[in-house]
């Protein structure tokens, strides 16, 4: 058998392995030479040519870039029917036919000297273990010895170069090739058969063997080629695998276009992590499967929740928590080889039992889990959310570090802090795989109505309003235009909730088209119209509900403020006309009391818009010449 799967670059340990194994197989050689013994040179020759013959007759190995022959028949025969010098020239001969003739690529001359010497060194041990055999146990029982013997004395140097050099458990390695037992062990048999001949039949056994041979030839070849079709089967198998996965993220990135990169770089921490830990390879497959799929459950929770840019509230958390559970009984169908369902079900599991679904504390957690858990933490908090800035790694690393022992397993936590910088700077030079461009934006224009027709379009609940909570009065604003009243609405505001910034946007279909910018820090408050929809601004005209110190740099360049609060202003049916934003420069600036004092302003703001457009003519968004009693260019600080 020929093996020529080695690294361009061998280790140093794996060049002393080498150069142990040719010096053994050149003396062996060396010797076999200068002890030359054959009592049939006729026979001698006939294997000879035989075995070089047979050593065209190769089969591709599965799974590495060598062949096997059936060449081996001849050594084995050569074993029990010849004398050893003479098995060892047939070994080498036709292991140097099998290395130069007929190759798909011409080996390097290493790689031809290593595998020279490994047979050499082979028949000899071989031979050896077989002569000792047959002084102490029946004939039947030795000839077992000696397949088993050839085979691991053939099949185990090979075995260590490759392990030497590309890292692979040696063991694996040597029982890789198993499946050549029988073969081996058929050609003992055959060697035993033809020892029994007559000594009279010389030079025709060859010939007689050529027949055997080339069926052994053919059986390689068909059991090679099962092997093959498994292989390829299963290849197609784990890529219908690796594409429902892709497909299953792309469809969780569909609902929450924010996740892509932060996934694939929590991929990128898991997976170390999980290696550093000396999680086996199931579990490292499951790990790696479920650091991209532990959210779709997220398709079943309503996307303005999802896309919320801003904190939940406790009913919104209740849907959300749903998510663990809904991912994993979606992943049970896709009947994973390797545990992904309980790294799903469990990565919002807490280590002191605080956590969802159900509760379960220290290593009651599936391992890949906790590690899910402490680097899905870590790469949220790092990375910007709707609902908040990012803080800087380290900043991230201290919050989970602090919650080591509570809501992450300790273990977990050391190998993070310890590498965290290492595999940040990896995940930023990485580069990110391209995602597919889904077609959520496109307007379909064909299908006139549904087969039940439509219904009538909903109307909003009111917002709930603290009855307790201090009001804002705003004076009349009789005689004033929007813009106008809107400066003096600003600065009874400001009194009442002092700001660092302030807008004001009108609903005008899909867009929201700023009226009003005010405060020392409004420059980052772009005048450029809003999407409904978009950011802080637009997920409150599209869902008609307040936020709470929400995200300010969602939908603007806001550098400085890190709070906002926005409310929707709805006329007499419901319908969201405008929408009135304050920011602030502190984390969680505003409080429930300030909202509430905020919406007693809904209703007289909302009879200003309804009077500006029944009664006003609009004119065009100008400058404020008046710095005292209005503010310049529309902003006021």
């Amino acid at each position: 058998m020929n093996n020529t799967k080695q690294s361009q670059s061998l280790s140093a340990t794996a060049r002393f392995y080498w150069a142990v194994q040719v010096l053994l197989g050149t003396g062996v050689f060396c010797w076999a030479v200068l002890t030359w013994q054959s009592h049939d040179h006729l026979r001698f020759f006939a294997y000879l040519l035989s075995a070089i013959v047979a050593s065209v007759l190769k089969v591709r190995l599965p799974g590495v870039t060598g062949a096997a022959s059936v060449s081996f028949l001849f050594m084995l025969i050569g074993i029990v029917d010849l004398s050893l010098p003479e098995t060892i020239v047939i070994a080498a001969c036709s292991m140097l036919a099998q290395c130069i003739w007929r190759t798909a690529r011409a080996p390097k001359a290493a790689q031809v000297f290593f595998s020279v010497a490994s047979i050499v060194i082979a028949v000899y041990v071989a031979t050896a273990i077989h002569n000792y055999a047959r002084t102490t146990m029946p004939e039947p029982l030795a000839l077992g010895v000696l397949a088993v013997a050839f085979y691991f004395a053939n099949t185990f140097p090979i075995a260590c170069i490759i392990a030497l050099t590309e890292a692979l458990p040696l063991w694996s390695l040597a029982i890789r090739n198993q499946w050549l037992l029988p073969y081996y062990a058929g050609g003992t048999s055959l060697a035993w058969l033809i020892g029994t001949m007559p000594r009279t039949i010389q030079w025709e056994v060859p010939i007689i063997c050529l027949p055997v041979v080339y069926l052994i030839h053919r059986s390689y070849r068909t059991h090679l080629g099962q092997i093959e079709q498994e292989k390829k089967h299963m290849a197609d198998m784990n890529g219908v695998q690796t594409r429902t996965i892709e497909a299953l993220a792309l469809a969780i990135d569909a609902k929450d276009q924010n996740t892509h990169d932060h996934l694939q770089r929590v991929q990128l921490y898991a997976l170390e992590i999980g290696k550093d830990l000396g999680l086996s390879e199931n579990e490292l497959h499951a790990l790696r499967a479920a650091a991209v799929l532990h959210d779709i459950g997220k398709l079943a929770v309503p996307e303005h929740i999802i896309c919320k840019p801003g904190k939940l509230t406790p009913d919104e958390f209740q849907k959300m928590k749903i998510h663990p559970l809904v991912g994993a009984e979606i992943l049970e169908r896709v009947s994973f080889p390797y545990p992904v369902v309980p790294i799903v079900r469990s990565h919002h599991e807490r280590w002191d039992g605080s956590g969802y679904p159900d509760g379960l504390s220290g290593t009651q957690i599936p391992i890949g889990a906790r590690i899910l858990g402490a680097v899905d933490c870590f790469d949220a908090l790092a990375s910007d959310r709707q609902y908040r800035r990012a803080l800087p790694p380290e900043e991230a690393m201290a919050v989970v570090a602090a919650e080591s022992g509570k809501s992450f397993d300790p273990a977990v936590v050391d190998v993070l802090q310890r590498r965290y910088r290492e595999l940040e700077a990896r995940a930023q030079g990485s580069e990110v795989t391209s995602r597919t461009k889904l077609s959520t934006d496109v307007n379909i224009t064909r299908g006139a109505a549904p087969g039940a027709g439509f219904a009538a379009a909903p109307v909003a609940p009111e917002s709930a309003k603290s009855a307790s909570a201090p009001g804002i009065e705003l004076p009349s604003m009789t005689g004033f235009n929007l813009e106008e009243a809107l400066a003096i609405a600003a600065v009874r505001i400001k009194a009442a909730l002092p700001y660092d910034a302030m807008a004001f946007h009108s609903k005008d279909g899909q867009t929201l088209r700023p009226e009003f910018l005010g405060g020392r820090y409004s420059a980052g408050l772009s005048g450029i119209p809003l999407a409904v929809g978009a950011g802080l601004v637009g997920w409150v005209a599209e869902n008609r509900e307040p936020i709470v110190n929400g995200n300010p740099a969602e939908g603007y360049a806001l550098f400085q403020l890190q709070s906002g609060v926005a409310i929707p202003i709805r006329d007499d049916s419901h319908k969201v006309i405008a929408v009135l934003s304050l920011y602030r420069r502190g984390r969680e600036a505003f409080t429930s009391e300030e909202v509430a004092a905020l919406l007693t302003l809904e209703a007289p703001l909302a009879r200003m818009m309804a009077v500006d457009r029944a009664e006003i003519v609009r004119e065009p968004f100008h400058p404020i010449t008046s710095r005292d009693a209005f503010p310049v260019n529309n902003v006021i600080h």
